[in-house]
């Protein structure tokens, strides 16, 4: 596996901004080609166990069979950002379910930078419109019932191909500006953001809730249309309907087809 992701311009650059910003280099190791960048990262954690708090990321320039929400399969051709990272993370860092909301805000933040019209889709993708142009898979790692770690991985459509109802950032940005190199930096100062971030959950709630991508959601489990109010502190989603309320945690399974 090699050992550096960027170009020696662009690593520099990174590592000053980091230097500048007070925050612990990244530990990165990439691959042209891989199954998935979470089974390299869970490899790469178990050959070398996680001390002293120092980031890691996976980052492959295709993969095979990339994972996505509910064990989905996620497309991801060469000219992408394919990542999986793990991060320092306590109790104070605020509730699980505000990770992916504070690293889907913080990726946001840098895409509005090039004027990108980014919207979030609760809890874990970035749309243009109503198409995907990111996805953000969170979870927890626990040991001995303490919390050891978090654990990310995002995709990124750059200048790839993608699918009906997915959109990649040069078909809005010119093609200057769509180098996966230059947005794997941009993910990994996001995935620093992210840890601040999520210390403020009020503020995480804010930049989401201004960022929603929709008032009004259907239940996948067939009790109709719900009206969005906004987000709790843990970052599940609050919505009405007449009198009623709910809370989402996660988006609802839809039901399983007959066969």
């Amino acid at each position: 596996m090699a050992s550096a992701v960027l170009s020696p311009c662009r690593s520099a650059s990174l590592a000053r901004r980091r230097h500048q910003a007070g925050l612990t280099p990244w530990r990165l190791r990439v691959l042209p080609v891989c199954a998935s960048t979470e089974i390299e990262l869970s490899r790469w954690l178990a050959r070398t166990p996680w001390q002293g708090g120092v980031p890691r990321a996976v980052v492959a320039r295709r993969q095979t069979h990339g994972q996505g929400q509910w064990g989905r399969r996620w497309q991801s051709p060469a000219g992408g950002v394919w990542l999986s990272a793990a991060l320092p993370w306590s109790a104070a860092h605020g509730a699980p379910g505000l990770l992916g909301l504070a690293v889907a805000l913080a990726l946001a933040e840098r895409l509005e930078r090039q004027g990108l019209p980014v919207a979030i889709k609760w809890p874990n993708d970035l749309l243009i419109g109503e198409d995907k142009l990111a996805g953000v898979l969170p979870r927890m790692v626990h040991r001995g019932g303490r919390l050891r770690l978090a654990r990310v991985g995002v995709g990124l459509n750059v200048c790839n191909p993608v699918p009906d109802g997915a959109v990649a950032l040069r078909q809005w940005l010119p093609l200057g500006r769509c180098d996966p190199e230059a947005w794997t930096a941009e993910l990994l100062l996001a995935l620093d953001r992210s840890i601040a971030l999520a210390a403020a959950p009020q503020a995480v709630c804010q930049g989401v809730e201004g960022r929603i991508w929709t008032r009004t959601v259907r239940d996948p489990s067939g009790s109709g249309v719900w009206e969005v109010e906004g987000l709790s502190a843990d970052g599940s989603l609050r919505l009405r309907q007449g009198t009623r309320t709910s809370s989402w945690t996660r988006w609802p399974a839809e039901p399983a087809a007959d066969l």
